[in-house]
C-alpha cells in the first residue's frame, strides 16, 4: 500500500466519525457577511446563482464610494449596511456605509488617535465582527471596542496591551475577534493571555489563556475536537488549541509556523486542523486526538506547496485552494496533502469561495474568477480592478446579496456579481 493510500484510509476514518464543530458561526441571513471570512470564518459564501462566466473587463461596477480611509480592513455586511475600518485624521475609525445609497455614509466613530505606523503598512487591519446589535473592532495598537450598530456610540472598550498584558506585533493587531455564545475572543499575545475572553456585555476578563506565545497576525476559530469543545489560533510560535470553558492549553502544532509573519486563519474538517504560512515555510495538517494525559496533535503530512502568506486557504470537498508563495494558485488533496494542480495566473490572491467559483484578488490588483475543482485550472473571467491605490490589495473580497465588494484603501467598489 502506497503512503499517500495509507494517508487517505487513515482521514477516512478521521473524518467520518468526527462531527465538525460550527459554534464560532454567527447568526446572520445567507446574504450577509457578518465577519472575518463570513458565517462561518471559512471564506465560504452560501449565496446561489452567481455569474458562471464574466464578460470582458469584468463584472458591472454598480458604483464607486471614497472617504473610507488609509487600511486594509475588509468588509462585514450585515442586510444594507457594511462595517468596516480605516484611518483618517490621526485616529482610527470604525464607520457604517449604506449598500442601497451606493454606500453612502451612515456614522463613523473614533476609537483612539494613530499609534503604530504598521511598519511601513500604515492603517487599519481587521474586520469588524457583527453580532445582533452590538459590533465589535480591534484597532491597530489593541483598541478593542464594542459599539452600537445603528448609532456607533461606544459601549465599552479594553486596551489589549494596557488591561490585559498584550505586546504589539511587528505590524500591529490584525486578528478579527471572535463572538461565541456570552464572550468575545481576541489575542491579546501577553505571558498570562495569549488568548482571552471577555464578556461581550461589559469587556471584563474571563480568563486569560497562559500559552506564552506572543501575537500573531491570524484570527480564532472554534471547534469541537476529540469531544472537547476549543478555540485555535495561530500565533507568533505555532498553531494553538485551548479549552474554551476556561482557556487551559491543550495541544500545539508548530511546523507551520515562520518566524516572520503568521497571517492565514487555520482550517478545521473533522478532527484535523491545516495551517500555513509563506517565508519559505508551507502548509501541514493535524490530527488531535485526545490521550490518557490530554491531547496530542500528531503530523498527516506537511507540503512546501501551500506557502499561504495572508490570502487564506479555503477547503472545499476534499480540497484546499489557496495561493502560494511567490503568487502560485494551489489545489492539494486535503486527504493526502498532494499537489493536484498549480497556476500563476491569478498571481500572490486573497480568495473567495461560492457557488462553485473562487473569486482571486491578486494583491497587484487584478481579479479572477476560477472554477473550484480540482480538475484543472479553469478560468471563467478576469478583469483589472479600476481606481487602484499605490498600496498593495491585500482586502480579501466579499459577496453579500449578489454584490462583490472590493476594498482598496479609500475606496469601496460594488459589483453586480448575481
Amino acid at each position: 500500500m502506497s503512503s499517500s493510500h495509507r494517508t487517505s484510509c487513515r482521514f477516512r476514518l478521521i473524518l467520518g466519525a468526527a462531527s465538525i464543530a460550527a459554534g464560532f458561526a454567527v447568526s446572520a441571513r445567507a446574504a450577509d457577511w457578518p465577519q472575518w471570512r463570513g458565517p462561518n470564518r471559512d471564506g465560504i459564501s452560501s449565496e446561489k446563482g452567481l455569474l458562471r462566466e464574466w464578460p470582458d473587463g469584468g463584472p458591472k461596477l454598480l458604483w464607486k464610494a471614497t472617504g473610507l480611509g488609509e487600511g486594509f480592513s475588509g468588509p462585514a455586511v450585515v442586510g444594507n449596511r457594511l462595517y468596516s475600518m480605516g484611518n483618517a485624521d490621526g485616529q482610527e475609525w470604525v464607520f457604517c456605509l449604506d449598500l442601497n445609497q451606493r454606500g453612502k455614509p451612515i456614522w463613523g466613530t473614533p476609537i483612539g488617535r494613530i499609534r503604530h505606523t504598521g511598519s511601513g503598512y500604515p492603517g487599519t487591519r481587521s474586520t469588524p465582527t457583527i453580532d445582533g446589535d452590538r459590533l465589535y473592532a480591534l484597532g491597530i495598537n489593541g483598541d478593542l471596542v464594542c459599539l452600537d450598530v445603528r448609532t456607533g456610540r461606544v459601549i465599552w472598550r479594553v486596551d489589549l496591551v494596557r488591561d490585559l498584558g498584550g505586546s504589539i506585533p511587528q505590524w500591529g493587531y490584525s486578528e478579527s475577534v471572535l463572538i461565541d455564545g456570552p464572550w468575545v475572543l481576541c489575542t491579546p499575545g501577553g505571558q498570562k493571555a495569549t488568548m482571552a475572553a471577555l464578556n461581550k456585555a461589559d469587556g471584563r476578563l474571563v480568563w486569560g489563556s497562559p500559552v506564552g506565545d506572543p501575537a500573531a497576525y491570524s484570527s480564532i476559530v472554534k471547534a469541537e475536537l476529540a469531544e472537547v469543545p476549543q478555540y485555535i489560533t495561530f500565533t507568533a510560535r505555532g498553531v494553538v488549541g485551548v479549552a474554551a470553558k476556561d482557556g487551559a492549553p491543550l495541544w500545539r502544532y508548530d511546523r507551520p509556523a515562520n518566524r516572520t509573519a503568521n497571517i492565514a486563519t487555520c482550517v478545521v474538517y473533522g478532527q484535523t486542523v491545516f495551517a500555513a504560512s509563506g517565508y519559505g515555510t508551507g502548509g501541514g495538517a493535524a490530527w488531535i486526538t485526545g490521550t490518557s494525559d490530554g491531547f496530542d496533535a500528531k503530523e498527516l503530512y506537511f507540503t512546501r506547496d501551500m506557502q499561504n502568506h495572508h490570502g487564506g486557504v479555503i477547503h472545499v470537498g476534499d480540497y484546499l485552494y489557496g495561493a502560494s508563495n511567490p503568487g502560485v494558485l494551489t489545489c492539494i488533496n486535503y486527504r493526502t496533502g498532494e499537489t493536484v494542480w498549480q497556476e500563476r495566473e491569478p498571481g500572490k490572491c486573497s480568495i473567495l469561495y461560492a457557488d462553485g467559483m473562487l473569486f482571486c484578488r491578486d494583491e497587484r490588483g487584478p481579479i479572477t474568477l476560477v472554477e473550484a475543482t480540482p480538475e484543472g485550472y479553469r478560468r471563467r473571467g478576469r478583469f483589472d480592478q479600476p481606481h487602484r491605490s499605490d498600496r498593495r490589495a491585500w482586502p480579501h473580497p466579499v459577496i453579500a446579496g449578489g454584490r462583490l465588494l472590493i476594498r482598496d484603501q479609500d475606496v469601496l467598489l460594488c459589483y453586480q456579481v448575481k
